[in-house]
């Protein structure tokens, strides 16, 4: 995370929140991560005075506006900018095309609201109170799935806790399908056989599958489900409820098939489906 010098005081930008350092201690953070409850968690365990992240297309059960209600529960005021109108992943694009869609009761007594841009709701929520609170220890989830054959599921609900132990296995995320900071290195932190990812709602310029053509380049087969039928920050809800809605060729001609369970193509994988 880093300042922006063309930002005013207290305000702060961090591609993915998983990354905040000290400096966030106070600050408004701007970040194109999805807002569902874990990002939520990790911004309150910063300090964050208030925080805007990206709706993620809102999906299955509000997931992508999970740490909203998680916040004002601690009395943190935060906001998300609609899929819609700018790139998950990018912050930049965020403060440039950014329009906030969702807002929690902190952050609208601060004077933040739906329809404002990304902008003027970060300079506004520098007046929002700063709680410092000390949210209980929320973990991430990583673990791995039994199934016929060599090739192991790992479950990750951020692709931020892909290993490089995981190299040749298939990786089920929770994240978002987007590039983070736009960066193609950023796909998939090593090579797995395959991996899988929530769209995000897909979004302004299919932000949201950002990763299938990037990695289809690194010859790994990916596909994303819909955040419709996944809770976005979820690996297991990936696997369990997620349906296909895009696949890169690598994957398609491993057999995924969009509007199929994610589940039956990662098995088949498993058990040694597509060589």
């Amino acid at each position: 995370m880093s300042p922006r010098h063309d930002l005013p005081s207290g305000v702060m930008v961090a591609d993915t929140i998983t990354k905040l350092g000290r400096e966030a201690e106070g600050a408004v953070v701007v970040s194109g991560s999805h807002g569902g409850r874990y990002p939520g968690y990790l911004a309150a365990a910063a300090g964050v005075r208030a925080v805007i992240l990206n709706d993620a297309g809102v999906g299955k059960d509000d997931a992508g506006i999970g740490a909203l209600p998680y916040l004002e529960a601690l009395g943190i005021a935060a906001a998300a900018v609609s899929h819609r109108s700018c790139r998950i992943g990018d912050t930049a694009d965020m403060l440039a095309r950014g329009v906030v869609s969702h807002v929690n009761g902190p952050a609208l007594q601060a004077g933040a609201a739906p329809g404002m841009t990304c902008r003027e709701a970060a300079e506004r929520l520098r007046e929002a109170v700063h709680v410092r609170a000390s949210p209980p220890k929320l973990a991430e989830g990583r673990s791995e799935l039994r199934a016929p054959g060599a090739r192991r599921i790992v479950l990750v609900d951020s692709a931020a806790m892909v290993r490089p132990e995981d190299a040749g296995q298939i990786i089920v995320t929770g994240s978002h399908g987007g590039l983070v900071g736009g960066d193609p290195a950023m796909a998939l932190r090593t090579d797995g056989y395959a991996a899988v990812f929530n769209d995000a709602g897909v979004g302004i310029e299919e932000a949201g599958i950002g990763r299938l053509p990037a990695l289809d380049s690194r010859g790994i087969p990916a596909a994303t489900v819909a955040a419709s039928s996944a809770r976005i920050g979820e690996a297991r809800s990936t696997f369990e409820d997620g349906v296909i809605s895009h696949a890169n060729a690598a994957a398609v001609r491993l057999g995924a098939r969009v509007g199929a369970p994610a589940r039956d193509f990662v098995l088949a994988l498993a058990g040694g489906g597509g060589g």
